[in-house]
């Protein structure tokens, strides 16, 4: 904590405050360079997993004893395993010694849900009563410590049938915790299970952008910065960013934007005169004001479908997104302003460090670990980049691989996860070459990204979380 607080008084202290103004950009005056926030918050989040894929999405956890081998089927390395009622894709996220996890409770037996790799664009055929949920556990021992139902009916929209009605993670801060359910609301409880607010956002019309019939159900997941609730609500028409109290819930801002559906998560990335909110989106990634929700800067390029959420290491903000043809990889430098879409066969210029196409990930966020870049994609084909770079180190196929992965890898002292749709967990050796370090059942789907913390991985599949460890 002291070393954070006095990087951040030294950024402070050489920090300019600067205006700059573009012909259809308005960005508002910084007040100052840097502000003590994302130092201070960085500090409150080592140790917890506060959102998805972790503080930042950056999906790392290292300093701790990791496990590499285990066999949930033969409840081999197996610290606690609790059945979680209903079907969720959702994330967990762990602050202190509570765990919280979102789930949807099905009326009917039959909830259609078919994992696996196949290009059918069919809806669920469940469009029974849903009772949506907060689940919270004791982190040592999985033991309940409170469940609520937040809402109840039968749902606005249909899902893919390989989706969820409770796709989206939520996130905390220690103190609150909340829930997004698509078209059926917002919502915010303390940690301890009180309700503090609902916050109706509308109906979240996601789907396939060249089929509208086709609903797919929203996946985007909340972020907690600054004292705001911030969400990303892409769709078919009035697609928009919106920023809301923590405390009351109240509207803060709202940014209309001309997007396609999309699925991924909005990112904050600290710099050295500014924060930047990026989002990945079909027609353009964008970065914005997280204050005040104005747009600064603008890629264009992306792929027509976008799930990946952004990441940011050692300097760079990495977006990609799978869809073919573009299947892109953008590594962009922070502190642009206006336009800075590539033009013909370019690669790079003033603020994009390097791109490639046809190495994008379909659903699978990207990793940033160790000065290297693993691009992870649906069919299990990974792909190793030297992050300042761009030089590919390999794009091989994950051994034994899984029939489908929709989670992101996570990293950890060396080791990274993948966790496959079919129930196995590949432990890859992080490093320029592909090294398969071991393959450990688990019995049933993973469709949810793990959660790294107490030296345990937590993986939810489609009927039970799991807790292993050494």
């Amino acid at each position: 904590m002291s070393s954070i607080l006095r990087l951040a008084s030294e950024a402070l202290s050489s920090a300019k405050v600067t205006t700059r103004r573009r012909k259809w950009f308005f960005i508002p005056r910084l007040l100052l360079g840097l502000s003590l926030t994302p130092f201070l918050q960085a500090a409150e989040t080592e140790g917890n997993w506060p959102s998805f894929r972790g503080a930042s999405a950056k999906g790392v956890q290292d300093g701790q004893a990791w496990p590499e081998r285990w066999d949930a089927e033969r409840s081999e390395g197996v610290r606690f395993k609790v059945e979680i009622p209903g079907l969720g894709h959702s994330s967990p996220v762990i602050w202190g010694e509570r765990l919280f996890l979102t789930t949807a409770v099905s009326a009917a037996r039959d909830t259609s849900f078919k994992p696996g790799l196949y290009g059918s664009g069919e809806a669920s055929r469940d469009r029974s009563e849903q009772d949506w949920r907060i689940i919270c556990l004791d982190l040592r021992n999985g033991k309940r410590l409170w469940e609520t139902s937040v809402t109840k009916g039968n749902p606005k929209d249909k899902r893919h049938i390989k989706s969820s009605y409770a796709n989206s993670t939520p996130a905390t801060d220690g103190k609150h915790v909340v829930a997004l359910f698509g078209s059926e609301g917002l919502f915010c409880y303390t940690v301890q299970g009180e309700f503090l607010w609902k916050k109706d956002i509308g109906r979240m019309d996601v789907g396939a952008y060249d089929l509208p019939s086709y609903e797919w159900g929203a996946a985007s997941s909340p972020i907690i910065h600054g004292g705001k609730v911030i969400v990303q609500c892409d769709q078919q028409k009035g697609s928009f960013l919106l920023a809301a109290d923590l405390k009351t819930g109240k509207t803060v801002w709202k940014t209309f934007r001309d997007e396609l559906p999309s699925w991924g998560t909005p990112n904050v990335v600290p710099g050295k005169q500014r924060e930047e909110l990026v989002t990945n989106g079909s027609n353009f990634i964008r970065g914005y004001d997280p204050a005040t929700g104005a747009e600064l800067w603008r890629l264009g390029g992306s792929s027509k479908i976008t799930a990946p959420t952004p990441v940011f290491g050692e300097g760079l903000i990495i977006v990609a997104s799978g869809r073919a043809p573009e299947r892109p990889i953008f590594a962009v430098r922070p502190g642009a302003v206006g336009d800075i879409t590539l033009q013909g066969n370019a690669t790079s210029n003033e603020f994009v460090a390097w791109s490639k196409t046809r190495r994008g990930g379909y659903m699978p966020t990207p990793l940033i670990y160790r000065g290297q870049l693993y691009v992870l994609n649906n069919d299990g084909l990974l792909g190793c980049y030297d992050l300042k770079t761009g030089t590919e180190h390999y794009q091989e196929r994950v051994p034994h691989r899984s029939f489908g992965f929709s989670a992101s890898p996570v990293a950890a002292d060396g080791k990274i996860y993948l966790a496959g749709e079919d129930g196995l967990v590949f432990v890859i050796q992080a490093g320029p070459q592909l090294k398969l370090l071991a393959t450990n059942p688990v019995g049933e789907p993973l469709m949810a990204t793990p959660a790294l913390a107490n030296g345990n991985l937590y993986l939810r599949g489609n009927r039970h979380l799991f807790a292993v460890g050494k």
